[in-house]
């Protein structure tokens, strides 16, 4: 991976699970994106000898059949991951119409135009720090920390499937119509969860993206 500078992080707690299994727990997403990266990056070379899988969520990274406990948590107690070790995954292009719900009061919310809000929106390069919530909804960071917004007071009882939307630092894609509480500010046709492909989700830990616009 191409080195471009970066601030290093020390781990936080690191405790055990189970037999077979390690929780780190870290101060926040950008941390665990680091560190997930650098996971990656180390089972890929073998470092960490037998691990079947690395699971990040917003302030912990679980790593689960773990083969040799205790060597890997003298690894991690000891690891220095760094911002670009997150940024290894392939990119994925996401065509959108800008014409959510919400795209109105997100604009507000920055004091800018609704077309200034899309260009905002499309200029980051964001990666999907975890998944939850629903199969093949992931949370993307990258939107830089001023254009964030709170969570709706009243969520909906159905948020339209392909609905791209905001809350807090993140941004989501909702893969299946659900209920939902983010700001919607547009919305994509290109299917992100699809049991008849293999593996179903397009976004999973470590996957770039860039958000296109498109007209409807």
């Amino acid at each position: 991976m191409e080195q471009r500078g970066g601030t290093e992080q020390a781990v936080g707690a690191v405790r055990r699970v189970g037999e077979r299994a390690l929780l780190v727990e870290l101060p926040g997403t950008a941390e665990v994106t680091a560190l997930y990266g650098w996971l990656r990056e180390r089972r890929d070379a073998g470092a960490l000898g037998e691990v079947a899988e690395l699971v990040p969520a917003a302030r912990t990274v679980l790593l689960d059949g773990v083969a040799d406990v205790e060597a890997v948590a003298r690894l991690l107690r000891t690891a220095r991951p760094t911002a670009v070790e997150a940024d290894r995954g392939s990119l994925l292009e996401v065509p959108t119409v800008y014409d959510g719900a919400d795209l109105a009061e997100v604009a507000a919310l920055w004091e800018v135009s609704e077309e200034a809000a899309v260009r905002i929106h499309t200029g980051p390069e964001y990666v999907v720090a975890f998944c939850g919530f629903a199969p093949g909804f992931g949370y993307l960071t990258g939107l830089p920390a001023r254009y964030e917004v709170p969570r709706r007071a009243t969520p909906r009882s159905s948020v339209p499937v392909g609905s791209v939307a905001l809350a807090g630092p993140y941004t989501g894609v909702y893969p299946h119509p659900s209920p939902g509480g983010w700001q919607l500010i547009g919305r994509t046709a290109l299917p992100l969860w699809d049991t008849g492909r293999e593996p179903p989700a397009l976004l999973a830990p470590g996957v770039r993206v860039r958000f296109s616009a498109v007209r409807a």
